[in-house]
């Protein structure tokens, strides 16, 4: 019986873990059991990343990025609105989030959009960007970021394959090139958040989403 209890316990344990935080549902992520293409899917998706910076960027699934289980998740057209899907049960009092890109497998970002506060929030939430008229296409990889309000410090990335394709061009909205780059802090990079407060971004690009009136800055050795 008490071998019995224990796995039960072990199973509640496991099952708590999976559902705990929050994840990017839409585009689905690299190792995501929303996408179709996992094969060895990652039970720890709503877990943040490393303390120590280790598994930065995407929770270390970039190794799989000229493989069939980074395959092409959804279509977006350059120039016209998308949003991401956010899921989850721990939203840690929100805080605030980022959508970024990347074109060059995830060694550099530059924020598509920023939302300050009330990101995200409990079960299902979507957040809107209008993709640059001029951003690259091809295969290129989406990233949502977030730093939780409350809880301990930490930083959270979904990354998902998306395909752009072109679209009208138009000269409205600040051009891709101009892109502030993506905020990063919490993960051993001297560089942290202040907790009981919706993270401020140096630079939140253009178009943030503003629904904090208890915002604050990074805190430590910021490099922005």
């Amino acid at each position: 019986m008490k071998t019995v209890a224990t796995l039960a316990a072990a199973l509640v344990g496991f099952v708590s873990v999976s559902q705990a935080h929050m994840e990017m549902m839409s585009p689905a992520p690299l190792r995501s059991g929303y996408n179709r293409f996992t094969e060895d899917q990652d039970w720890d998706m709503r877990s943040p990343l490393e303390s120590s910076g280790g598994d930065y960027p995407c929770k270390g699934s970039l190794k799989l990025l000229g493989t069939p289980q980074a395959g092409v998740v959804a279509e977006w057209t350059a120039g016209q609105e998308h949003n991401v899907t956010i899921t989850g049960n721990t939203p840690h009092s929100g805080g605030s989030c980022q959508v970024s890109l990347s074109t060059d497998q995830g060694n550099s970002w530059k924020v598509l959009r920023s939302y300050i506060g009330n990101c995200p929030v409990m079960g299902e939430s979507s957040y809107a960007f209008q993709l640059p008229s001029d951003a690259p296409t091809g295969q290129v990889l989406v990233g949502w970021t977030w730093f939780n309000n409350v809880g301990n410090r930490e930083m959270y990335m979904n990354c998902a394959v998306v395909n752009i394709k072109a679209g009208q061009y138009s000269t409205a909205g600040e051009s891709y090139a101009k892109r502030p780059a993506m905020f990063v802090a919490n993960v051993g990079n001297g560089c942290g958040t202040e907790e009981g407060f919706d993270l401020e971004f140096p630079h939140m690009g253009p178009d943030p989403e503003l629904n904090s009136r208890r915002t604050h800055p990074p805190v430590g050795n910021c490099a922005y």
